[in-house]
């Protein structure tokens, strides 16, 4: 990049964690922020997440920067330089503290770099605000998680509620929030121990701290959509949230593919309109492991409910048990696919009416945006509080029945089977369909250009960085 030719452009630089789900987000706030004027985005990766960046950024005049990943970090395989690679997700405390060791070259590279107005770096890269600092620059820190559960987050640590109830199943009001209910299986394993220690409980330290002292927190979400919370949490804190999502919508407009283009799924999606069928999509994201025993109940469970589905699996795995056997539980009512997929093009395909989602947040807000409902099945990190807002609060979808009430309990495919139906056929399905469509059309006005309320708060926070006006 020449320096001598950017003195007069803004320059803003986002950092990602090396996890997909954590960096697409920001890959679309690169998007917003070069549709500015005069703006000079650059996106710091390692190379074995440059081709992903690179391929999603390609219409753009992004810069991406790689580091070399720390090599021989204990446990982490050689190779491994993002967190869908990880043999298992137990990994994630030593992959995600094993960063660090990337500061140093971060800093050699800012140093080559044209004055950085602001940088937004995602909140698991917390040694980040001590270089930002170093350089004298703003920090913003990016969780990809709604505020929502932010504020149960906090409303349960600060309280200390976790401690008091016997069961995990028990539930707990917080008095934040009365008319909201919470138990322990809800939060990761670290926010239910009483005198939490260890690394991964340093790790979480060290990012709320990082947090706490950065400039704010980008928020991919729309007011609209949680503003009770979003009250309460720029009321209560020094940090202030600023929310300027859903960030997919900004992404670049879809392409029509020729037809001898189509992906397979499109195709099947396709002849699946043709014939007037509604189809459920399925996917857990690819972060998660699910036993051969569970995948069987959820093969069962879709077939026996005569609704049409296509299911995303994570790419072939021994643990998945045998294929075969998988296939012929399915039957000839969906498909399976098994490599990576534009999610924002299913779930806005014309046939797709439901979603059996694990709650990740992306992946809640892409379907609210595309006005599909959501059977949910969350299984880790703050999909469970993710499952309560799409359910309980907002009401834009229906939850998964588990054989004892637990949030990670043991799904039957009776049970699947029971709310898949009344997910795609059901009275009470469709009125969760009804409000998805409706705050769908709410997300897209927040995103509109100089009137949304996520354009518009954009449009405040970069002014204030880029131009300060003096006290």
């Amino acid at each position: 990049m020449d320096a001598s030719s950017s003195d007069s452009k803004y320059h803003v630089v986002l950092f990602p964690f090396m996890s997909k789900g954590h960096t697409i987000p920001l890959l679309h706030l690169a998007r917003l922020l070069l549709r500015r004027p005069n703006f000079i985005v650059t996106v710091f990766t390692t190379s074995g997440n440059h081709s992903f960046i690179a391929n999603s950024l390609s219409d753009t005049t992004a810069f991406i920067i790689d580091l070399p990943f720390p090599q021989n970090v204990p446990q982490i395989p050689a190779g491994v330089e993002s967190t869908d690679k990880l043999p298992s997700m137990s990994l994630f405390g030593p992959f995600a503290l094993s960063t660090k060791l990337m500061q140093p070259d971060f800093e050699k590279a800012i140093e080559t770099l044209p004055r950085v107005n602001f940088m937004v770096s995602d909140g698991f890269l917390w040694w980040t605000l001590d270089s930002a600092i170093k350089f004298g620059f703003p920090r913003l820190v990016s969780f990809g998680m709604s505020i929502y559960s932010s504020c149960l987050c906090k409303a349960v640590v600060e309280h200390r509620l976790l401690f008091g109830p016997e069961s995990d199943d028990e539930l707990i009001t917080l008095p934040q929030f009365p008319w909201i209910k919470v138990t322990r299986n809800d939060f990761d394993s670290t926010f239910r121990d009483p005198e939490p220690s260890g690394p991964h409980f340093e790790f979480i330290i060290a990012t709320i701290t990082a947090a706490g002292n950065s400039y704010g927190t980008i928020i991919n979400s729309f007011y609209e959509l949680e503003a009770t919370f979003a009250d309460y949490w720029n009321k209560e804190n020094g940090n202030t949230a600023w929310f300027v999502g859903p960030l997919c919508l900004a992404d670049a407009p879809r392409v029509e593919h020729e037809p001898s283009k189509k992906p397979t799924w499109i195709k099947w999606l396709d002849q699946k309109l043709e014939q007037g069928r509604s189809v459920l999509y399925v996917a857990f994201g690819s972060q998660v492991d699910i036993s051969p025993q569970q995948l069987k109940e959820i093969a069962i469970g879709l077939k026996k409910s005569k609704v049409n589905f296509l299911w995303v699996m994570k790419a072939k795995d021994p643990e998945f048990g045998d294929e075969s056997e998988l296939e012929e539980s399915i039957g000839d009512g969906g498909i399976i696919v098994r490599e990576w997929v534009d999610q924002r093009e299913i779930l806005t395909h014309q046939s797709v009416n439901g979603f059996l989602s694990h709650c990740g947040w992306n992946s809640v807000l892409e379907s609210i945006c595309a006005g599909v409902p959501i059977l949910a099945w969350p299984m880790t990190a703050d999909q469970p509080l993710n499952a309560r807002m799409v359910v309980e609060e907002i009401k834009v979808g229906l939850r998964v029945e588990t054989c004892n009430g637990s949030v990670g309990g043991f799904v039957r495919w009776e049970g699947l089977k029971k709310m898949v139906k009344e997910l795609m056929e059901g009275e009470t399905g469709k009125v969760v369909r009804k409000n998805a469509e409706e705050y769908g059309e709410i997300a897209k006005k927040a995103m509109e250009e100089g009137s949304g309320s996520s354009r518009r708060n954009l449009d405040e926070l970069v002014d204030a960085l880029c131009n300060p006006r003096n006290p």
